[in-house]
């Protein structure tokens, strides 16, 4: 005998948003790959730019454990991207200091960035994405602002490293 499938009184939301967001990552990634660097690359060097940083505040901005910042920002110096400096206001801190290099391909890979979301985003009738935007900001920011606590997985997913 054969169980029938219960009916779906919802739509089913956590697809529509991990399968959109899983083909804007792959564009991203696609498109900031054509200039050597990674969504987690762009995210320190944008962020190390708006102000003084140290490597610990760019993770968590990031959402990244230690080792994988520590991972990035060695490809960043490797690049001669960012270096690593002595903070100003904490002797003990070090910051993530971006070079002139660095700020020139932050706004190549920003210009990307852009590209890609205005891309998706373009794509909708002017109206629909008023509301799209509007309507994740507001769960962004409120119902869905954190994630449930005890959760088994209280991490984002990570991408896969080749």
């Amino acid at each position: 005998m054969t169980a029938m499938a219960p009916t779906r009184t919802e739509s089913d939301l956590s697809f529509l948003l991990d399968h959109t967001s899983h083909v804007l990552r792959t564009r991203m990634a696609a498109g900031l790959g054509e200039i050597g660097l990674t969504a987690r690359m762009h995210c320190v060097l944008v962020h190390a730019l708006e102000q003084e940083r140290t490597q610990i505040q760019l993770a968590e901005l990031g959402d990244m454990d230690k080792t994988t910042m520590v991972a990035t920002v060695d490809a960043l110096e490797k690049a001669g991207y960012a270096e690593r400096r002595p903070s100003s206001t904490d002797r003990r801190a070090r910051i993530i200091a971006v070079t002139a290099a660095g700020a020139e391909i932050a706004e190549r890979s920003q210009r990307i960035v852009d590209g890609v979301h205005r891309d998706a985003l373009g794509s909708l009738p002017d109206d629909e994405r008023a509301v799209l935007v509007r309507a994740l900001n507001r769960l962004a920011t409120e119902h869905l602002a954190a994630p449930a606590e005890g959760a088994q997985s209280a991490r984002r997913p990570r991408e896969r490293a080749n």
